[in-house]
């Protein structure tokens, strides 16, 4: 078997969206990358690391200190691993706004504001803390998806001015910095397409002006990111895009760590061959994948190990699923097939490319129940069905303990993904002998939830900080009163007491506005406030 394709080849952690690694979860992640053929390692971190002289960096959010990165820095090169810092320098910086102190240097949104001094010296010091804790030369500046980048406090001191030059004049300063530490950078490169007004999709975005490009630092390279593609073309197109905009791109899949408590590592190996094809055919010599953590980082990273696993084989060139199969037990001690039932197979997890039902459904109103419109009859004994598969492997030493929450998420949403449906049909059927039935489902759920919380919290601490884990207990928490409430309204109305449920009463309507067919077809939910119908917390 040949040598791995690329020069690097890596994996991003997400050590920002709400869970931070442990300094020893981090290393025994380097233990298993490096004796899989991996050579580097990105820790995304927003704000979650030391800052000298900024105490309301990363605050309160379980920021790395100087001296954990410089452990883990010494770790990953003890094995051969690069450790490369990755932060970002424009958007996606919200929490630190959560502090007044940095209120001046706030465009709009979760965007720096462009062309502030103070803005600099912030930067300045991120790049200071980098220097401190890392070997690496190279530094990920991150500057995606900044959609509001010059419209907020920058028009309001400036006025309006082109948005391609307000981006190159900040990556002009940021990349000056950058020199003075010696660093060669690498920026995402959404924003020279977005900035046309254009989706970043191979379909439909347009190429930036010559002299545009032209104007990109010597310093600076891109990085081409693409999670949702299963097609070697569209990856083909973009990989020409974006090296007609800079030579030595790197490129960016995705291991779907994201959506809710279940992986997604039939579609992350999917898309990864597919990508893994087009970067080796046009020469792309630089590649790694993230691992996000959107919106609470249910799931644990170790969920992914077979998509981790079989990319790294198809990276040395061995596309034989048997003998991958065999060499993840060899490495593991548990049956790949095994592993891929935390997919939550034959279940609506599975039924499009993406999906997230399992989150989704868990946090769907029993009452509102704004995503019952997409509830087919007999689905949760499907998840029935997926809970005593997993069950088998719950006693495994090393990763059991995540197939043990999986296992009891199945069996909650195998009594609450059809409760809030069953309970409104009753009720506007006038069936009360039922409703007194689903009484006790209500009760099975709130008993289950709490075994689910346990095995959930237990998961969480074993591999991340306690900083975040205060967001479950919000919205476990939250969950487990809103079940309660909706079964003393229900039982409120069979003994009489009220003599309404106007929740129940109420027509619903599908979520998206686009039909019933619609919301059917649709993939995920990535928001669990979406669920909740109530506010971001």
């Amino acid at each position: 078997m040949r040598q791995n394709t690329f020069r690097r080849f890596g994996t991003m952690l997400d050590c920002s969206r709400g869970a931070v690694m442990t300094v020893e979860t981090v290393k025994k992640w380097i233990d298993i990358i490096s004796d899989l053929g991996y050579n580097t390692l990105m820790l995304y971190t927003e704000d979650t690391y030391e800052v000298e002289g900024q105490p309301y960096f990363g605050y309160l959010r379980g920021r790395y200190s100087v001296e954990e990165l410089k452990s883990i820095d010494d770790y990953a090169f003890e094995h051969s691993v690069e450790l490369i810092p990755c932060i970002q320098t424009l958007a996606h910086l919200e929490a630190i706004f959560r502090w007044s102190t940095y209120s001046d240097i706030r465009d709009c949104n979760d965007i720096l504001l462009v062309d502030n001094a103070k803005t600099y010296e912030l930067i300045e010091a991120m790049f200071q803390a980098a220097k401190k804790a890392f070997r690496s030369h190279t530094l990920h500046i991150g500057m995606d998806e900044a959609f509001m980048l010059g419209r907020g406090k920058y028009q309001d001191v400036h006025g309006y001015e082109d948005r391609f030059d307000i981006l190159l004049k900040h990556l002009k300063k940021v990349s000056e910095i950058a020199k003075r530490y010696d660093y060669e950078l690498i920026m995402w490169g959404d924003m020279f397409f977005r900035l046309l007004g254009a989706d970043y999709d191979a379909a439909n975005n347009k190429m930036p002006p010559a002299e545009i490009t032209a104007l990109i630092p010597d310093n600076v390279n891109l990085v081409y990111w693409d999670y949702y593609s299963r097609d070697c073309s569209n990856y083909d197109k973009q990989i020409k895009k974006h090296s007609a905009i800079k030579d030595n791109i790197w490129f960016a899949g995705g291991l779907w760590s994201w959506l809710g408590y279940s992986p997604h590592n039939k579609f992350s190996m999917s898309a990864t061959k597919a990508a893994f094809d087009a970067c080796a055919n046009n020469g792309v010599r630089d590649v790694f994948l993230t691992m996000w953590g959107d919106d609470g980082a249910e799931c644990s990273r170790f969920a992914l190990l077979p998509s981790l696993y079989y990319a790294a084989e198809i990276a040395k060139g061995n596309c034989d699923f048997e003998i991958i199969k065999k060499g993840f037990y060899q490495k593991f001690g548990i049956a790949f097939d095994d592993f891929m039932l935390l997919d939550l197979p034959d279940t609506p997890n599975q039924d499009k490319d993406f999906s997230n039902p399992d989150t989704y459904m868990l946090f769907n109103d029993c009452f509102l129940g704004i995503y019952d419109s997409t509830v087919k009859d007999g689905v949760g004994s499907s998840y029935s069905v997926c809970a005593d598969k997993l069950n088998k492997v719950c006693e495994n030493e090393e990763y059991g303990y995540i197939f043990k929450t999986l296992k009891i998420l199945c069996e909650i949403l195998s009594i609450k993904y059809e409760l809030g449906v069953k309970t409104r049909n009753a009720y506007r059927t006038e069936e009360k002998v039922t409703l007194r039935i689903l009484l006790t489902n209500y009760d099975d759920v709130l008993a289950l939830l709490d075994d689910f919380y346990e095995a959930f919290c237990l998961q969480w601490h074993k591999e991340n900080k306690p900083f975040g884990f205060e967001i479950h207990d919000i919205r476990i928490g939250g969950l487990r009163q809103r079940i309660e409430h909706c079964r003393s309204r229900i039982s409120q109305f069979l003994d009489g007491i009220i003599e309404t449920l106007p929740e129940l009463d109420e027509t619903l309507l599908d979520p998206c506005g686009k039909g019933t067919e619609y919301i059917k077809e649709s993939g995920s939910f990535k928001s669990w406030a979406r669920s909740a119908m109530i506010d971001e917390l």
